[in-house]
């Protein structure tokens, strides 16, 4: 049996998300569809980040196990998925065979978010369904003096969904980063692991601080607070993008 690692984007429009469901058609039923096709196995894969309806990913990380048979080598494993995939807004980037040590979600030591704000008066045309319309003028001033107060170690029970499963709210932030270039404002976050609905629950928060709704200093007390009613609401799926997932030893063979 051989591990492969692959790269893939996806636009999560029109998916129910990542992870196979039984109420529509998700990301990971079309690409282990494809690679039963392609290898005349049945795949399951594992992926460094599973996204919910409507989120896209530029570089999703995911890996599977199967036996390499003569019918198709790895080299050529991007391009044949992408073959039955090709009606979908999803595609392979890069498929390569790494050692069983890794694993896509449990190696990852850190994971990057990146959130868009389209920040203008008029409808948006070419980014609809890729940005979050925001009308009103933002103190990005204001925006950035309150994501550094959530930089570190916190109990983060108060952004994150009340379906959220996870056994313990506290995460540590590693970084958080807002920067704006003509109406286009992108927050983009790093951690070990996230919380469910974490980063659009900050991004929601972030906006009430930047229209002014509340202050930068508001933001520990909403830490400590722990209660999801006292964050702001959640931000619309359709401007977060799954960036990459960050290993730190080499896992190529």
């Amino acid at each position: 049996m051989s591990r492969v690692k692959l790269i893939i984007e996806y636009d999560g429009t029109d998916f129910v998300g990542w992870q196979k469901q039984d109420n529509g058609v998700s990301v990971q039923d079309l690409v282990e569809n494809a690679l039963l096709k392609v290898t005349g196995q049945k795949i399951n894969l594992h992926v460094a980040g599973r996204t919910d309806a409507g989120v896209h990913a530029i570089k999703q990380v995911a890996h599977f196990d199967y036996k390499v048979t003569k019918k198709i080598e790895i080299k050529n494993l991007s391009e044949a998925i992408n073959f039955y995939i090709k009606n979908y807004p999803i595609s392979v980037l890069n498929a390569e065979k790494v050692t069983k040590k890794f694993h896509a979600r449990f190696s990852a030591k850190a994971r990057v978010y990146l959130y868009r704000i389209s920040n203008r008066k008029s409808k948006v045309a070419l980014d609809k369904n890729r940005v979050w319309l925001l009308r009103k003028p933002l103190n990005i001033a204001s925006m950035k003096k309150a994501a550094q107060l959530l930089i570190g170690k916190h109990d983060f029970n108060s952004f994150r969904s009340v379906n959220c499963q996870a056994r313990s709210s506290i995460k540590s932030l590693k970084s958080i980063k807002i920067t704006s270039k003509k109406e286009e404002l992108r927050i983009t976050l790093m951690a070990p692991s996230f919380l469910h609905n974490q980063v659009r629950i900050i991004v929601g928060t972030l906006r009430m601080v930047g229209e002014g709704k509340i202050k930068p200093k508001d933001i520990s007390d909403i830490l400590k607070g722990c209660d999801r009613k006292l964050a702001g609401p959640t931000a619309p799926a359709n401007g977060l993008y799954f960036v990459e997932a960050r290993y730190l030893s080499l896992i190529h063979i």
